[in-house]
């Protein structure tokens, strides 16, 4: 059985937070459970780009000063850091507010630019992993995810929030090698067995949904989350805005192999009833809420082999909005470049040649304006259309 405190908490009123921080760590056992004396403790937000905090880009700064201040109490030694998809951890922790509560509490930024590769052999996907050296030189993570869509995983919760432990430098070899997001979230699961956060507190308070993980619009969820299980908290989350778990890779992955616990008898909800915080109308851009069984399974995933692009969402880029300022040719992983000025005209949005994409929708994911969106093909809404 795992625990999941839910804790209602409607604004970002630093009183309100600190409050319903304090309450989550209670229900848990305490801080002190999770942080000793003289312990070098790292926390992990999610740092994805640097962007002001009301856009829910990253956790916000009132969520990671109460969780600061309630483990430094414990006498541990407070570090904190992330490998952002675009720029550098410090100037993302400044534009979002974090690195002055850091300050405030006292604790210091550590950079993830260098990595030590290490050798996981109980891995299934990945055996090997380059992980920051900030990360292994810590005694424990407290990780601390936002609530938020993503293209590639449609969810981006506490068991994806670990990504960022590889230097950022690295995460486009793992989207190329990983394009298919079922290898890509058996990676996740890999590398969180390998690095075992103790603790997972997630912002909930204000969520984003729609076009994720930077580009959608805020979604009041009212809700912090702490357990010690990604899983059984990731689950949560989906069944917090009426997904089925079982459409996330993440979260099946994370069940078979023994990372966590995902159905409703096997987690405890504690705290306030889960029944205040369902979203029915949040907006998580999947065309079915519940996964197919059977042969519509079978079909469905025998139509993805046989046609392959044809069925599979495409970034696209919406004139309009776009400012041209190139971050999604600077993050698109490939050579040569998927999405990129291929008729040298730079006073044009990009454009893509989708025989070279490989889907991993990082254009989408560090887009500025959220001017890019993913699209479902003709044929694949055609399907779905004749399937109902």
């Amino acid at each position: 059985m795992s625990i999941v405190a839910l804790i209602r908490c409607e604004s970002y009123d630093y009183l309100e937070v600190k409050n319903a921080v304090e309450r989550g760590f209670q229900l848990l056992g305490g801080p002190d459970k999770f942080a000793r004396t003289n312990e070098k403790i790292l926390l992990k937000p999610n740092f994805l780009a640097g962007d002001p905090p009301e856009k829910c880009t990253n956790t916000h700064f009132a969520v990671f000063k109460a969780v600061s201040e309630s483990l430094k109490k414990t006498g541990a030694i407070i570090t904190y850091g992330d490998s952002p998809g675009f720029g550098s951890a410090k100037s993302t922790a400044v534009k979002c507010g974090i690195y002055t509560a850091a300050q405030e509490v006292g604790i210091e930024l550590v950079e993830f630019t260098d990595g030590e590769d290490i050798f996981f052999k109980e891995g299934i996907q990945n055996r090997k992993f380059t992980i920051a050296k900030p990360v292994l030189a810590s005694d424990g993570i407290i990780s601390l995810p936002k609530f938020k869509t993503h293209g590639l995983t449609l969810l981006t919760g506490a068991i994806k929030n670990q990504f960022g432990c590889v230097p950022g430098y690295l995460k486009g070899e793992y989207h190329v090698k990983l394009a298919d997001p079922d290898k890509f979230a058996q990676m996740l699961v890999d590398l969180n067995k390998l690095i075992k956060p103790r603790l997972f507190i997630m912002d909930g308070i204000i969520a984003m949904e729609g076009n994720g993980p930077r580009g959608g619009k805020p979604h009041k969820m009212n809700a912090l989350l702490f357990s010690t299980d990604p899983v059984a908290l990731d689950a949560t989350v989906c069944r917090m805005v009426k997904v089925n778990p079982e459409l996330i890779p993440s979260i099946r992955y994370g069940r078979d192999q023994g990372l966590g616990v995902c159905s409703e008898d096997e987690i405890k909800i504690v705290g306030d009833s889960l029944k205040g915080f369902i979203s029915a109308d949040f907006d998580i851009r999947t065309e079915s809420r519940t996964p197919s069984s059977g042969f519509k399974q079978f079909i469905n995933n025998l139509l993805m082999k046989l046609l392959g692009n044809l069925f599979v969402q495409k970034p696209y880029i919406i004139s309009d909005e776009c400012v041209k300022c190139g971050i999604c040719v600077t993050m698109c992983p490939v050579n040569p470049k998927a999405v990129d000025w291929h008729d040298g005209d730079k006073t044009k949005p990009p454009s893509y040649k989708y025989e070279q994409c490989i889907k991993c929708y990082c254009c989408q994911e560090v887009c500025p304006e959220g001017a890019i969106e993913l699209k479902v093909p003709f044929l694949r809404r055609l399907f779905l259309k004749t399937r109902r």
